[in-house]
Parts: C-alpha cells; structure tokens; sequence
C-alpha cells in the first residue's frame, strides 16, 4: 500500500470520528434543555461515509444525519423545518453543541424553504384549476398569487358597483318650420341677440363658476368642485338602507353611501297606507331597520347636517317633469291661461298611463312632438333606473343629475337671455350640442370666449370678479346713500336697513320711504347673488304712514318674484320689521368661496390670553 493511500484512509478515519463526535455533541445539546441525560446504546446503527472534503474547504463536510439520530423525528413531529429545536443554538449543558448545531438548523431551514416552495407550486397549480372551472379558492385566495385578489367563498370577485343613469344632453333634434323657429329666436337689435340677461361660463381645472347677470349687475353665482359630488348631491336618486327609525322625530336616517347619513321626515314616505291623509299610519310602521328604500335628494348636506330625502322620485327634463309610479298631473301656473289649455290637449296625449308628468313653463309654445320627445328620454331613463335598482342589494347612486352648466341652461335658459359666453371649448361644444337639441332656435346665442385671444379673463371683461368681492362684504351700499348690513347666525339671517348719507330733501317719512324702497328692490338681490336660506328678517327704517308700509312691502314682493326659489313674506310689523322664508337648498355664496379661519374658528375675535393667564 502507498503512501498516498495510507493517508487517504487516515483521512477518511478522522472524518468518521469527528462525525460520531459531533453527533454526540448535538444530541447532548438538544437533551440539555431540562431533560436527563441518557446512555447511548452501543449497538447503534453505524453512520453512513461521510462526503470527501470539497478543495479548498477550510473544514470538513457535514455529515448526514443517521436515521436514528432523532433529527428527522423532530422536524416531523413538530411539522416545519423552520420551528426551532427544544435546546437549539448550544443552549444545552455545559454550553456544547454551538457548531454543528446551527448546521443543522440551516439544514432544517432549507428544508422548510423547499417544502413552502412546494406548497406555493401546489398551490398556483390548485388556483389555476379554480380559475379554469371559475370558482374562487376560499383560503388559496387569501396566500397570495393571483388567486389572492379573489375573496373566499364562492371566488365571484369583489361586486363591481354599476355605474350611475346620467340625464341625456345628446338626442336628434326635432325639426321645425322656419317660421316656428322664427317665432323662438327672440328679440334682436342690429343683427344682434336682445335679452335682460346674459350667463358667464368660466371652468378652471379646480373649478367651473356661472354667474348670471341683469344688465351689468351680478344677479346669482354658482361654483362647481370636482370634490361636490358629495356635498352638492341636490336631484340624485339612491337606493338607501334604512339605518334607524326615530319615533319621536318621526324620521329616519338613510344610509344612500354617503359620508353621512341622510334624513327622511315622515311626510316624504310613499307608502299604500299613507294615501289616506285622515288616517296617516306612523313612520315606525311604515320603514323598518335595514329596508331598502328607492329615494331622491332634495336638499344638499350643509354642515353638519345630512341630506334630505323624498321617496317621491321625479325625473325633470327640457319641457317637462317626469313622476314615476304616480297619478301627478299638473301645468305651470306662470303661463296664460291660454296656453295652459293648449298644453293640457297635447298632456292628456303623451302622459303615459303608469306615470305623472307636470308641463314645465319652458314648454310655452312648444309643440306636441317635442314633448312626446321629452317623456320619451324620461321614460328611457327611468327603464334604466328600473333595471338598475333590481340589481342592486347595496347603498348605491342610481342617477346622476349632469353637470352644474347644463343642469343651469336646462332650467334658466330662454329667449330672454341675450348670450351664454363660455370660455373652455370641451364645455362650450358640450352646451351647443344640447341646446341644439332641446332648443335649436336659441343655438346661436351660445358663444366661445377665446381666452389666448383675449387680453381680460371672461369675469374681468364683464365685471364679474369685482362684484363678487363686494357681494361677501357685511356692508352693501344703496344708490341713494344708505346702507345694508347683512349678518348671518346660527339660526337666521338679519338685515339692517340704514339711511346713512341719505339726508333727503323734503321731509323724514319722505326720506325714509325713499330709503327703504331701495332696500327693498336691493334685498331681494343680495337674497339671489348670496343664496340666503331659511328665517330672514330685515329691519326697515321705521314708517309712520301705512300706506307707505304697504308700498315698501309690495315692491319687495315684486322684486321677489323673479327669484325662482320659493319664499314667503309677512307683512311689516308694527315694529319695521318684516318677517321671511327662503327654500334653503345647499351652501350659500361665503361659504362656497371662503374657509373658515382656523385662529378664530369662524368668529371673528381673538380672546386676550394676557387676561385669561392668571
């Protein structure tokens, strides 16, 4: 025998015994975790070879495990390779077993990589065969892979909500004669469109602004955000869940999946049992927890109060208003009586039996086949609402109103508006198409303001920005002199009527009566311009003829007339005061354009710490 083969075996000798070594060592580790250390048994199966050395190794290969070592036990026992050892990392008596310990805690880790590494295989293999058959996997969906978008139980997906009905702004015009449509273009000077107002359109990217002018002077402003598709909600419909049942209040609050809850007053229930108005049955039995409820918003969220809510769902279009599942019949009182005969000949035509539909005042001297076309879109959408609501199980919007500029035009623009200027071509395209197709006549007084070409923005040509700066001051100025100031509380609005500077020329009662006429004719503006809602009262210089009362209380009503929001007024009281309702629909013009202060929480006064820190 060689030399080299002597020192082979040598080798191969001292391998053997620092493997038998280091197995003692391990075991010895791993029982020192509390446990009595127990004789080996001599007639244990002999190891197998251990592996040659790799060149260049500074140590020897590890040896394999014997089957009888308890390794392998172990790991089976306790069902993961990753799961540390009882006496592990050398924390066995007298401190042994540190480096062939943590060898065998990588061999037991790589292991376990390898068995999640299988049952990850398993499992893309186990979701392929679901996603084949299209059923979801219950856990495999949670444990990642593309399985983990699928929610377990069934495997259907998460329920993609439906999109919302929106209002049709694009259908086929009706054709009409040259001489109706003659008829409807209104009045014109030189070529030129002639009317008593005209509407401003600007859009920016964070928002579109409509102002609405008489003459030169700011009569109504109206703000869009991309945000107020939460706030400004006035017209929606939702499918609501009825969250809970307030006797004493005789209301319930609706969950219509928005940030807060909605209300609904008794009074707006449709239900069989409430037709009899004698014998009205009592909220709690006619809503109950956790109903769907099909309703519409009548009044926008405005602080912290929620919306309001009608389960009278009416759907307004160009000529008239469509009330689904109901007997409603009706015409605008503003027309002749003339005309209200003729439109009522073309209603008892196009009505459709199952439905209500109330002649708007826009529908004077329109003809039959344009509002035979107006319930025919209505109706269209109301079949869309129908099928959207019998798919639906959740809170969710089932019909948008369009945006603020068409939603304005659909219900202010006429013949007595001279132009509708808008300065973002997208929008202006938008409004011509539908006024081309509600009311071709009036198509050409839609004009496009080309800001690149102009040296002004739209509002500062026609003296918008400067009027709107005026309008959130407390102190409104009247021609003669005097003065108005506007408060605002939490419960009403007060308006203080004031001579100022007007001194007059005759005598007090004349120049009081002159004075309190303007505030009249002014009041009724700033209610417009600043969208004032709810208890108003305004203090009038005090009158002692009552003829003179009876003047000033007229000319109030009639410059009230031309706003479309309802109100009421009282008469004067012995005190100058007058007394008023205004329909409170959204947020008024100061609080669309301004935030509160965040030093003086909104209240306009800071405390003097010097005092207070005692």
């Amino acid at each position: 025998m060689s030399d080299q083969d002597n020192a082979s075996n040598q080798a191969r000798n001292d391998n053997r015994a620092r493997g038998d070594n280091g197995s003692s060592r391990s075991r010895q580790g791993r029982s020192g975790s509390g446990q009595d250390n127990k004789p080996q048994d001599n007639k244990r199966t002999a190891p197998p070879a251990a592996r040659k050395p790799q060149i260049g190794g500074s140590r020897p290969a590890p040896v394999a495990a014997p089957a009888g070592d308890g390794g392998d036990d172990s790991e089976k026992k306790s069902g993961s390779g990753r799961r540390r050892r009882r006496g592990g990392r050398g924390r066995g008596r007298g401190g042994s077993g540190g480096g062939q310990t943590d060898q065998g805690q990588n061999q037991g880790q790589q292991r376990g990589q390898k068995q999640a590494k299988d049952q990850k295989q398993n499992q893309g293999k186990q979701n392929d065969k679901s996603r084949s058959k299209g059923k979801g996997g219950g856990q495999d969906a949670k444990q990642g892979g593309q399985g983990g978008r699928r929610k377990s139980g069934g495997g259907r997906g998460r329920d993609k909500q439906a999109d919302p009905v929106r209002a049709v702004i694009s259908d086929e015009p009706i054709e009409l004669d040259e001489k109706t449509l003659a008829s409807r273009r209104g009045r014109a000077r030189k070529g030129q469109p002639v009317g008593r107002y005209q509407m401003c359109v600007s859009r920016r990217d964070d928002a579109t602004q409509i102002a609405i002018l008489e003459g030169r002077s700011l009569m109504e402003h109206y703000v869009s955000r991309p945000s107020d598709d939460i706030s400004q909600i006035h017209g929606n419909i939702y499918m609501g869940r009825v969250q809970n049942v307030l006797p004493g209040m005789e209301a319930a609050f609706v969950d219509i999946s928005t940030p807060k809850n909605a209300v609904l007053y008794r009074g707006d229930v449709v239900h069989e049992k409430a037709k009899d108005k004698h014998n009205r049955p009592r909220i709690e039995q006619m809503l109950k927890n956790k109903q769907m409820i099909l309703s519409q918003v009548t009044k926008n969220p405005i602080a912290h109060k929620g919306a309001r809510l009608t389960m009278e769902v009416s759907l307004p279009g160009r000529f008239v208003v469509l009330v689904p599942n109901s007997s409603t019949y009706g015409i605008s009182k503003r027309l002749p009586d003339s005309e209200r005969k003729r439109l009522r000949q073309i209603l008892d035509r196009a009505k459709p039996k199952q439905h209500g539909v109330i002649v708007r005042t826009a529908a004077e001297d329109v003809t039959a086949e344009e509002i035979e076309a107006d319930v025919r879109r209505l109706l269209q959408q109301w079949d869309d609402i129908e099928k959207l609501v019998k798919s639906t199980k959740k809170p969710q919007l089932l019909y948008r109103e369009p945006d603020l500029s068409l939603r304005i035009i659909r219900e202010e623009f006429n013949k007595d508006y001279r132009k509708v200027i808008i300065d973002d071509r997208e929008l202006y395209e938008d409004v011509l198409d539908y006024v081309t197709t509600i009311t071709p006549a009036l198509a050409e007084r839609i004009e496009f303001f080309d800001r690149k070409a102009e040296k002004l923005s739209l509002f500062e040509k026609h003296h918008v920005t400067e009027q709107l700066r005026r309008a959130v001051d407390s102190k409104v100025w009247l021609p003669g002199g005097g003065s108005l100031i506007i408060e605002h509380t939490e419960a009403l609005t007060v308006i203080d009527v004031n001579t100022g500077k007007n001194v007059g020329s005759k005598s007090l009662e004349e120049t009081v009566y002159r004075n309190n006429l303007e505030a009249a004719v002014e009041v009724a503006r700033q209610l417009r311009l600043r969208d004032i809602g709810g208890i108003i009262v305004i203090d009038f210089v005090d009158m002692e003829v009552k003829k003179n009362r009876e003047e000033v209380i007229a000319a109030f009503r009639e410059a009230l007339a031309r706003d479309k929001t309802r109100t009421q007024v009282y008469d004067i009281s012995e005190l100058g005061l007058v007394e008023m309702t205004r329909k409170r629909i959204g947020e008024g013009l100061l609080e669309s354009m301004s935030h509160q202060c965040e030093t003086c929480d909104g209240h306009g006064h800071l405390l003097d710490q010097t005092l207070l820190d005692i």
